[in-house]
């Protein structure tokens, strides 16, 4: 007869013990996954690097990135091509773990920050600054970061009754996203054609033009943010036993709600005001990261690899699937994104949970 301990050590996996105390619990499926994400991350990365109107094959792209390539390569490589793919993986990986922590806060999967609204708030941030101030792109950047950190601010204070809840989260959410929706609608009716056309570009979401201007606030944010939100994962994992048992272990719910949702909001607005409004990686990420992992909890490592994977790999198949007619990646992301959420409802209504 099999050891009832040894199937629950199986399916749990390992815990990791440090001298000081702090225990760390290892699944090894999780931790194959992550790798696995983390090398397709890069491997799509040095394709992507290879791309374009100077195709380059992969073996030179990584003797140039090493430093031994040709001098007219280490030009295209390292100032045109590296800045763009490190902001679509940063990006992508913003979006990733800010849509994760979302889901996990309100304890849905269409909690998302497409769904919640925190995207059209980032674009009306960016639309104020292109239409009524014909701003310069730095001046659209900080709008949209703005716009989206207002909104998150509005619709967590809007949810608030004795704490932040999962339903009432997103319906406020909803609603916002139907205001700042319209809101952004009459600006494009107040915009001249110049200027309109410049918004649509940027609504649509696009790594085009990225330079190392776009690289470097995204990198600080998240080399601060990222250790600081899988610091917090396990109290984010014991809200979803309820609040009642959360406090009972000792977990301050409100404090890791709040903090968790501050970064998340700072997140995903960082993402949007460098790339734009890219649908769908922020929703599918997370979802497509669990049933990979198969694992419980938010799966907020996973979901940051898969989301920079998933961006990546979407940007490649924009600039060599529809050939001289090259998409933005946000409707590349857009189109399988939806296709996603398709089959997820059909999957769900033939289980019977929806």
């Amino acid at each position: 007869m099999k050891n009832p301990a040894a199937k629950t050590s199986a399916r749990t996996g390992r815990v990791l013990r440090t001298p000081g105390g702090l225990s760390v619990r290892v699944d090894g499926r999780t931790v194959t996954v992550v790798v696995l994400l983390l090398v397709a991350a890069l491997a799509a990365s040095v394709v992507l690097i290879g791309t374009g109107d100077f195709p380059i094959p992969a073996g030179d792209v990584l003797r140039t990135l090493f430093g031994a390539g040709e001098p007219g390569q280490e030009f295209i490589v390292r100032e045109l091509r590296l800045p763009r793919v490190l902001v679509g993986l940063l990006v992508g990986a913003s979006l990733g773990l800010g849509g994760a922590l979302f889901q996990a806060i309100s304890r849905n999967p269409l909690g998302s920050p497409d769904v919640l609204g925190l995207g059209q708030g980032a674009t009306a941030g960016a639309l104020i600054m292109i239409v009524l101030f014909s701003g310069s792109a730095a001046q659209v950047t900080f709008g949209a970061l703005v716009g989206g950190l207002v909104t998150g601010f509005g619709i967590y204070v809007l949810a608030w009754k004795r704490g932040v809840h999962g339903y009432r989260l997103v319906l406020v959410g909803i609603g916002v996203s139907a205001i700042v929706t319209a809101v952004n609608g009459y600006l494009m009716t107040r915009a001249d054609i110049v200027d309109a056309s410049r918004a649509v570009v940027w609504m649509t979401g696009s790594l085009d033009g990225r330079d190392w201007d776009q690289v470097w606030p995204l990198l600080a944010l998240c080399v601060l943010l990222v250790p600081l939100c899988l610091a917090n994962a396990r109290g984010l994992r014991m809200t979803e036993m309820g609040d009642d048992v959360s406090y009972a272990l000792g977990v301050r719910v409100e404090r890791v709600r709040m903090l968790l949702l501050v970064a998340a909001v700072l997140l995903v607005a960082a993402a949007t005001a460098a790339a734009g409004p890219v649908g769908f990686v922020a929703l599918t990420a997370p979802q497509l990261a669990r049933r990979l992992t198969r694992a419980p909890g938010p799966n907020l490592l996973p979901s940051l690899c898969m989301g920079a994977a998933l961006l990546v790999t979407a940007d490649w198949l924009a600039q060599r699937v529809f050939g001289a007619g090259r998409l933005p990646v946000g409707v590349v992301t857009g189109v399988l994104g939806g296709l996603y959420l398709l089959w997820l409802l059909v999957t769900e209504r033939k289980a019977g949970r929806i």
